[in-house]
């Protein structure tokens, strides 16, 4: 005689009084259930974007955004300087940093940029140490700024800051070129 299989007969005892099924083999191949609910149009397996292109390196705005800055910051050192009448290495330091930045943004990741940096920061901090003796000069004497660049000249000035320069006005220097350098290179990369 063939027998017919029978389906189990419905259990009559509730469901959290019944006694929970042991694992089957169909149990371990299903996947497992998301530890969280499913985010609408998001999901945390999704990959990674993929990375931004890296902009090509442009080497003359790179120099242009340099100059720019660096003329910029050295109005703003001269300016503090005569505003508390003495040098900071902070300002030198902040020079530095404006000029790289400036460089290494723009311009990108050309390997001159760092150099380029480093120069115009020296020269920023050298341009704003003698904007800082043509204010001085210019408010011990009440006259106009104009007046004593051209009685001056850029030569008058910089006999003042040979004058004037000692130790200090040469780690400002440094400090300007070194933090130029590395923020060019840090901001190009």
């Amino acid at each position: 005689m063939s027998q017919q299989f029978q389906p189990p007969a419905p259990d009559a005892t509730p469901h959290s009084a019944a006694p929970a099924p042991g694992p089957s083999g169909a149990d371990f191949l299903a996947p497992a259930p998301a530890p969280f609910p499913a985010q609408s149009g998001a999901s945390f397996l999704a990959p990674a974007p993929a990375p931004a292109p890296a902009r090509p390196a442009n080497l003359g705005l790179g120099i242009l955004a340099a100059f720019v800055a660096a003329l910029a910051a050295a109005a703003a050192y001269g300016g503090i300087m005569n505003a508390i009448d003495r040098e900071i290495g902070y300002a030198a330091v902040g020079v530095g940093a404006l000029v790289g930045f400036a460089a290494g943004k723009i311009g990108g990741r050309n390997p001159v940029l760092p150099v380029v940096g480093a120069v115009l920061a020296v020269v920023s901090v050298f341009l704003g140490e003698l904007f800082f003796y043509a204010l001085a000069v210019a408010g011990a004497a009440g006259v106009g700024l104009g007046e004593v660049l051209s009685s001056l000249g850029v030569s008058g000035l910089i006999d003042i800051w040979n004058e004037q320069a000692d130790i200090k006005s040469v780690l400002f220097l440094a400090l300007g070129a070194f933090t130029g350098y590395g923020s060019a290179k840090k901001i190009g990369d």
